[in-house]
């Protein structure tokens, strides 16, 4: 059986045979946010199923592929869909392409996702900056065996999300007059909707907001030293504040509106960021 780090390694070659350069940035697009993939100039496209041991993503909204390409005089990585626990995949699976980022050069990491809110000043459309997070999956990317060449057997969580980039997005989107939050966004298992129970609870515990990914490939991140923003999309209030039933129609629906002011913003803080030395 191969190795983790094997495996990166026959994935980032496979890649790099295909693209020139290394990506300085990469961008992990939610659902229903694949918009700003449009933006990339001269884009290399590689379907997920083309890369040796990529997992798939099954969810409607999931492109399931991989860009390279240029975004105002950067080199940009951007993935259309991502994997998530509740599909079968391991949570070292979900943070694959997370590890594959730092063979390939990556050195910063922006997080979209679509989600829930608990915070009573959010409604669906609002954009939240996440500036910490809560993990309720009794699992990790980081179980198992350590291979130092990765990553450290025990890396430091004090700043999950960074403040420089967090600070810097915020002064975009004031320049552009995009109203956004901060606020902790819970992991939840999934594939269903918490109920009005574990909602109650998940608000005790702090959090404004709760989703079904982003935690993994935060905890990757933090793992192999990329620094690391997201931003979550507001879909649907969670089950108890919101009075009408789920339908992951409507998130798409919602993440789409939301998705012409969250691409301008990345967009934006793309262009205001120092390159990586």
């Amino acid at each position: 059986m191969k190795m983790l780090y094997e495996k990166l390694i026959e994935a980032s070659e496979s890649i790099k045979s295909v693209i020139t350069g290394k990506p300085e940035i990469a961008v992990i697009l939610g659902s229903g946010l694949g918009a700003l993939s449009d933006q990339l100039e001269n884009p290399v496209v590689i379907p997920y199923g083309d890369i040796p041991h990529f997992p798939l993503s099954t969810v409607a909204g999931h492109a399931g592929r991989l860009l390279f390409g240029s975004l105002h005089g950067k080199s940009v990585m951007m993935m259309e869909g991502r994997p998530h626990y509740y599909e079968g995949y391991s949570m070292r699976q979900i943070a694959f392409p997370v590890f594959l980022m730092k063979f390939l050069g990556v050195k910063k990491l922006v997080i979209t996702n679509a989600c829930g809110g608990i915070n009573d000043d959010f409604s669906p459309g609002t954009l939240m900056i996440i500036d910490d997070f809560i993990n309720l999956v009794s699992d990790n990317p980081l179980i198992g065996i350590n291979d130092e060449r990765i990553g450290p057997r025990f890396p430091d969580m004090s700043e999950p999300y960074s403040l420089k980039m967090i600070s810097l997005a915020e002064k975009v989107a004031d320049n552009l007059g995009i109203e956004n939050f901060r606020g902790v966004y819970a992991g939840f298992q999934g594939p269903y909707y918490e109920t009005a129970a574990e909602i109650r609870s998940i608000r005790r515990m702090g959090a404004d907001a709760v989703g079904m990914s982003t935690v993994p490939e935060t905890i990757a991140a933090n793992y192999v030293g990329i620094e690391c923003f997201a931003i979550a999309c507001i879909t649907n209030m969670a089950t108890g504040i919101q009075k009408m039933k789920h339908s992951h129609q409507r998130v798409l629906e919602i993440a789409r509106l939301s998705s012409v002011n969250l691409s301008l913003w990345i967009s934006s803080l793309i262009d205001a960021l120092e390159s990586p030395r």
